[in-house]
């Protein structure tokens, strides 16, 4: 799936930027044509804007394709629900990380979700599978308590342009609990 869904995802991405650049224009039928025999799945990974994020589904997927042994994307046709939990039942075995066992059953439902939307399967089967429980209100990231958060936002010293943008970078990057790459 990667040779191809790179490839794909690459046409994706060059007519992307492509038409962006050129949208006073319209699409000619060379570039019609070739959006339109791009994959489902390769749509599905282009629609992804994180790269990280790409990148964890992407390699969920695979280790998805490869426990079920789909080779051609029209095979996701025959996945039943019992695949998904048999998947599940293998990724527990391995001693992974709850969160990562959602996460990798959430990149297989998105996909089957888009694939669904697409028209190119019949249902979601990963819809109903039950999915270990995790820590959603504890965060890997230690908290700012309230008191470290305004003694950072109280670092800029003075009334400068420098400190005003940097107060203003602080408090976007507080109140909106960014990441690094995102702030900047």
């Amino acid at each position: 799936m990667t040779d191809g869904t790179d490839a794909n995802h690459a046409i994706v991405a060059t007519h992307s930027t492509e038409i962006a650049h050129t949208a006073e224009r319209t699409l000619t039928a060379s570039q019609f044509h070739e959006l339109s025999i791009v994959p489902a799945a390769a749509v599905w990974f282009a629609n992804i804007d994180n790269p990280n994020t790409r990148r964890a589904y992407q390699n969920d997927v695979e280790d998805f394709m490869a426990f079920c042994r789909i080779e051609l994307l029209g095979e996701f046709r025959s996945v039943t629900r019992a695949h998904v939990i048999a998947w599940r039942k293998v990724l527990e075995s391995r001693d992974l990380a709850a969160a990562t066992i959602r996460r990798k059953l959430s990149a297989v439902a998105s996909l089957f979700d888009h694939l669904c939307n697409e028209n190119a399967v019949s249902h979601n089967p990963v819809s109903g599978v039950k999915r270990p429980v995790a820590d959603n209100n504890e965060g890997k990231t230690p908290a700012l308590s309230d008191d470290q958060a305004r003694m950072l936002l109280q670092a800029p010293q003075g009334n400068s342009l420098k400190a005003k943008r940097d107060r203003a970078i602080i408090a976007v990057y507080l109140f909106h609990a960014l990441r690094r790459a995102e702030l900047v």
